[in-house]
């Protein structure tokens, strides 16, 4: 069985997000293949996806929409888990997925979609994104929360073995 981990991120913490993922899976005994989206051009030789983006102003990133757009037909005959990051704070916000899951998961077929805290470092923003961050007073910090995720992808490799469709549990 092998495994495609890929996320879209600017900053890099959704990659390291999906990283983690792929070493649990590993951990597992599933083979993986980390790679960001724009180097995927098909899913020939994968058994599953795991796909995750940031979420930038309520979305996700364009290079994971297209992705899934791209190879929506063959997604649709395998196991998918969608993932997003972005939220930050305490309590996390905002608390709601990003505006274009539902059609993502529609369009992919996906077992199920999570949402991640994210990581938020002011240091790494251009000053775009800087002025955003700053009108909606975001707080910096990392509140990704890493024993939930590889909980997740534990049960995401536990219905990989099991060969069980549907939501891991």
């Amino acid at each position: 069985m092998r495994i495609l981990v890929t996320a879209a991120s600017r900053h890099q913490a959704t990659v390291e997000v999906a990283k983690a993922i792929a070493e649990t899976l590993e951990r597992a005994g599933i083979e993986t293949d980390v790679r960001r989206p724009e180097e995927v051009g098909h899913l020939t030789g994968y058994d599953g996806v795991v796909l995750g983006s940031a979420i930038y102003t309520g979305r996700w990133l364009q290079a994971a929409r297209d992705l899934i757009t791209r190879t929506s037909d063959r997604m649709r005959t395998m196991p998918v888990f969608l993932f997003s990051t972005g939220p930050i704070g305490d309590p996390l916000r905002p608390d709601a997925p990003s505006i274009d899951i539902e059609p993502m998961v529609e369009l992919s077929h996906a077992r199920e979609h999570r949402l991640f805290g994210g990581r938020l470092d002011r240091r790494e923003l251009g000053m775009v994104e800087k002025a955003m961050v700053g009108l909606v007073h975001a707080p910096d910090g990392d509140y990704r929360p890493w024993a939930e995720i590889e909980a997740w992808a534990e049960k995401i490799a536990e219905s990989l073995k099991a060969g069980v469709p549907g939501t891991p549990a």
